[in-house]
């Protein structure tokens, strides 16, 4: 069997969806992807997930972008051809792309398998170029645009492609490429460990998943809400421990110095400082959400308690790939709704709306 199959050896149209303007409508349009070249991987894309980035960045909110737009960065499908010099994957695997598609790979972040941070700038799998000379589409221009998940396919490098586990339900799973790894990464890096309390701030998207890999990790967890409403799916859904109604005066100041982490995925304007102060002497607290305004955090809560406010972006495709294996062994996916093509307005308001 060829490597690369009939038409993926040259050039292919591929149906897609997307804002062809700014704040414009999804519509169904067609572009080109590249050739397969030595070192990719096509992929039929099954699912992709929509994340609010996704709409931000279709309506630029977060500064000026390429139209027309493909968004979608938690692609989850099936392997459909591979270039000649790929050795990681095979035809017929369940794989994924993430939230980038390439970067330097010359920088201190980049050698140390940290391309989200690299020096350089990162390459967006939509919305960005392939800028670097190594890349297939470089050119002299800027580089060559790129087309998320949105679409029938993909052509992806394979340093930018991972497994996913087969015991997973595979719409399920492709929103970890985002949600996942966002949440898992900064529990890693700054050193969770199974006796910690820990809180998640927050119980969407980012959140949900949040406390999911916790409560595997071996965690006490404690969900922070607004409110008595997600207390039920809390304990019965996601199996935790505990619940904080943050607009309870006595029930906050009863939980003061009680955590060892909170992660914070609220992307609200919040009063950060209420927070800090449920942190226990050497605590840490990690925002993942993105408020649109700053946050105001006065020196003295952390300075009495050496506590630590921090911040993480996603994970490296390494860790990306550490955190799905984690998830197939823990059986962990999103929780989801499926929809068709045809529904992504609707979701997008629905999304916006809360």
């Amino acid at each position: 069997m060829s490597n690369v199959p009939g038409d993926f050896a040259k050039p292919t149209k591929c149906r897609c969806y997307g804002p062809l303007v700014s704040k414009g409508p999804i519509v169904a349009h067609e572009i080109t992807r590249r050739a397969c070249t030595d070192n990719d991987v096509v992929i039929d894309i099954k699912y992709a997930g929509i994340c609010h980035s996704d709409i931000h960045q279709a309506r630029e909110e977060w500064g000026p972008a390429i139209f027309p737009m493909v968004p979608g960065h938690e692609i989850a499908g099936v392997v459909v051809a591979v270039g000649k010099k790929v050795t990681k994957f095979a035809l017929g695997q369940t794989v994924g792309v993430g939230c980038m598609v390439g970067s330097c790979g010359e920088c201190r972040a980049c050698l140390q398998g940290d391309e989200q941070y690299c020096a350089n700038g990162m390459v967006g799998t939509y919305n960005s170029k392939e800028k670097y000379p190594h890349m297939a589409e470089y050119n002299d221009e800027g580089g060559g645009v790129t087309y998320g998940g949105y679409s029938k396919h993909i052509v992806c490098n394979q340093n930018f492609v991972v497994h996913i586990p087969k015991n997973l339900d595979l719409a399920a799973a492709a929103p970890l490429l985002c949600a996942g790894i966002t949440t898992y990464s900064p529990f890693i890096h700054y050193g969770l460990r199974p006796h910690h309390k820990v809180a998640i701030m927050g119980l969407g998207g980012l959140g949900h998943m949040g406390v999911k890999l916790a409560v595997a990790m071996g965690c006490d967890v404690t969900v922070i809400s607004r409110g008595t409403a997600k207390r039920e799916s809390a304990f019965k859904e996601l199996k935790a421990h505990h619940y904080l109604d943050s607009k309870n005066p006595d029930d906050m100041n009863n939980a003061k110095g009680t955590f060892d982490f909170i992660l914070d995925t609220i992307s609200a304007q919040h009063a950060i400082g209420n927070y800090i102060d449920l942190l226990t002497v050497d605590g840490k607290i990690c925002i993942v959400g993105a408020p649109p305004e700053d946050l105001a955090v006065q020196a003295a809560k952390l300075i009495f308690g050496r506590k630590t406010f921090c911040g993480s972006l996603i994970g490296g495709v390494r860790e990306t790939q550490e955190m799905l294996d984690f998830c197939g062994r823990h059986n962990i996916t999103c929780e989801i709704e499926k929809i068709n093509a045809n529904q992504i307005n609707e979701a997008y308001e629905r999304t916006v709306k809360g």
